[in-house]
């Protein structure tokens, strides 16, 4: 009898055991993340439409797999979901000279003109050769910054126009991390004393929707010059 009482024991130490290790290790790795999930068939516009509008303009194309704005006038192109925590990935390629973005949190409604009247931006430029490389503070206005807040770590991170880009945009409870072409180059949280710093001393200071809506549409932002985008995207966390 206690030889069986004995072995009882361990059997149920054993199973204490076993379910601590379990229930560590699934809280150290945090989260459960969701599955990638294309934004972009690399065929159609299916999920996008242009911004305030029921369908995309036909400014917006798509050719050879990517997404094409071929003149101004278009409207930035935004995804018919709303996202709120998540990992976005997509390539990007500028036109010379050429200026675009990849706006997030937007929030539709006409009493805001543009997306980025309330969505912060991530800049998409041809450093080299348009004016905003050397406008803004500190280069706050290139490649990768947060548009008009924070410059980007490493300026030489971009490719030169023409080129293939790759972005990451990881956006999880309040921090946001810019990534392009594998590295790092921004990192941020969206409210708190360093945020309302920023945004005081941006072009943002006083707007009434900026950065007011946790849960929103992602933007691809029609800027006037000819941009492209594929492999997009995205991973809800």
């Amino acid at each position: 009898m206690k030889i069986m009482l004995s072995m009882l024991a361990r059997v149920v130490l054993l199973a204490l055991v076993l379910n601590v290790v379990n229930w560590t290790s699934s809280d150290a790795s945090g989260p459960k993340k969701g599955k990638w999930v294309k934004l972009f068939d690399g065929k159609t516009l299916t999920g996008w439409h242009s911004y305030l509008k029921k369908e995309a303009s036909d400014k917006w194309k798509v050719e050879d797999g990517a997404i094409v704005l071929t003149g101004g006038g278009g409207g930035d192109l935004v995804t018919d979901k709303e996202y709120e925590n998540y990992e976005l990935e997509l390539e990007w390629k500028i036109s010379e000279g050429g200026n675009s973005g990849i706006i997030y949190r937007v929030h539709e409604d006409p009493k805001y003109k543009s997306t980025y009247n309330s969505g912060p931006e991530m800049q998409v430029l041809d450093n080299e050769r348009h004016k905003d490389a050397k406008a803004g503070k500190n280069g706050n206005r290139t490649s990768g910054s947060l548009y008009d807040m924070l410059p980007p770590s490493d300026f030489s991170a971009q490719k030169v126009a023409g080129e293939w880009n790759q972005v990451k945009l990881v956006v999880n409870n309040g921090k946001v991390e810019h990534y392009l072409n594998g590295k790092k180059v921004v990192e941020y949280r969206t409210s708190g004393p360093e945020w309302d710093k920023m945004v005081s001393e941006s072009k943002f200071k006083g707007w009434e929707g900026f950065n007011q809506f946790s849960k929103g549409h992602i933007a691809l932002q029609d800027h006037g010059n000819k941009v492209w985008y594929r492999n997009i995207r995205i991973r809800e966390l």
